[in-house]
């Protein structure tokens, strides 16, 4: 071995050690990024000439040894559109590449990144703290799922549009023992009309003998007749159907406007009261769920003297307004309303990769596939491999500070004594050029 080889290995010492305090500087830097993936160093040995009697020793490179799969630590934050992935997989996500009629637009390379820092931004789309915009797959009014392409997840449906009420459940026990003379029981409710304007039902009961009751129905806005009619109902053992005492056996006459019909007996079914209202939007079918024949659940006729109502509810939702946004553990998106109802518009699936040590590396805490990183794979959370969701949550940098510390500590060392072979090849060559004198 010559002194330039000597020379010559202890420099690709120097240059690999300092490689390796890149590595270790760009760790440290970015102890506390969001989803950051720290960077080992690995070092290869490359020989001149190594037999049996003879060794020459030729450099040593430096090579990043990437820590994709390496969990970070997970921390609850207050934002409650924060995600986090605890095990495998990333989330996918796009870069705006400019603006088009004041919306993003966006490349088509898809990226995939651990920051789930995500906020909603003003024009109602999910970005992370780096700028990149959260991809999910569509879903349908049903529920159903669209997993054959993911799309940059946007918040358009700002209004819930009113719900007309349809039904009406009654619960209440009419009093067998109803003294002469005694007002007749009545109930109040309040619907929705088809442009969920709140509206009053008034239900009139009359006695009119031991099992015989009238149902009337009163629509005070109703633009035709506020009275919308009337209808009996028998209860306990009825001359048609045979029921246990206190339930309703059968519906009778009914009378007036509204038009009001009762669903035919079957043991067990249904015992409900239809009846038609127009506020002037057009006629509008409300059906008064009284319970079932010959059940004591609904409105029943047993021994008192007042009229006990246990609950009245109703199925109508008025217009509501963008509340807030919300993620589900399974990756659903739900938009909540302040008139209480809610949404499920999207689901962010987690993408997995065969190698994702592989994955090349971008700006800002993202990565692209390449062909050794295998194809990727969207999957839902915490199925096939998948990591699992975790809501109000970021994961924090791989990056172990004390680590760092010990790895630059010994890059330090190691450059050094490096140093220390380049000084004494260099003073053996002046020993040897002064051989002459």
């Amino acid at each position: 071995m010559s002194l330039y080889g000597a020379m010559t290995t202890a420099i690709s010492g120097l240059n690999a050690q300092a490689k390796s305090l890149g590595n270790i500087s760009d760790n440290v830097a970015n102890s506390q990024t969001t989803g950051f993936k720290r960077v080992d160093t690995s070092f290869v040995n490359y020989l001149t000439l190594s037999t049996q009697r003879i060794h020459s020793p030729g450099s040593v490179v430096a090579r990043p040894d990437y820590t994709n799969t390496l969990q970070g630590t997970v921390e609850q934050v207050e934002n409650s559109l924060s995600l986090a992935l605890a095990g495998q997989g990333f989330f996918a996500v796009s870069r705006s590449d400019g603006e088009s009629l004041g919306q993003p637009t966006f490349d088509d390379q898809i990226y995939y990144s651990r920051a789930g820092d995500f906020t909603l931004d003003e024009n109602g789309y999910l970005v992370n703290g780096s700028g990149y915009y959260l991809r999910a797959w569509n879903m349908d009014a049903a529920g159903n799922v669209d997993r054959t392409s993911t799309h940059e997840l946007r918040i358009t449906d700002t209004l819930f549009n009113p719900v007309p009420t349809s039904e009406v459940t009654v619960s209440a026990n009419l009093p067998d023992d109803l003294p002469t003379g005694a007002p007749d029981p009545a109930s109040e409710i309040q619907i929705y009309d088809t442009l969920g304007t709140l509206r009053t039902v008034r239900l009139n009961w009359t006695r009119n003998d031991h099992n015989d009751w009238t149902l009337g129905v009163v629509v005070p806005d109703d633009i035709a007749d506020a009275n919308r009619g009337t209808i009996d109902i028998a209860f306990g053992d009825a001359s048609v159907n045979t029921v246990p005492d206190g339930t309703i056996g059968n519906f009778g006459a009914a009378a007036g406007p509204g038009a009001p019909t009762g669903t035919a007996y079957a043991p067990g079914g249904a015992a409900t009261v239809s009846f038609i209202t127009d506020f002037g939007n057009g006629p509008q079918t409300v059906s008064l769920k009284l319970g079932s024949y010959g059940s004591s659940a609904g409105v029943t006729q047993y021994g008192g003297t007042e009229y006990s109502e246990r609950s009245l509810s109703q199925n109508g939702v008025p217009l509501g307004s963008f509340s807030s946004l919300a993620f589900r553990d399974n990756g659903d998106v739900v938009i909540n309303y302040d008139n209480g109802q809610a949404r499920t518009v999207a689901r962010v699936p987690v993408v997995t990769f065969n190698d994702p040590d592989q994955l090349q590396r971008q700006d800002g805490q993202a990565f692209t596939r390449t062909l050794e990183s295998g194809d990727a794979k969207y999957l839902d959370a915490a199925s096939n491999g998948a990591g699992k969701l975790v809501v109000s949550a970021v994961e924090r940098s791989n990056v172990d500070i004390a680590s760092e510390f010990t790895k630059l500590i010994v890059a330090q060392r190691a450059y050094t004594a490096n140093t220390k072979v380049v000084t004494a090849s260099d003073e053996m060559l002046q020993d040897t050029l002064n051989m002459r004198r």
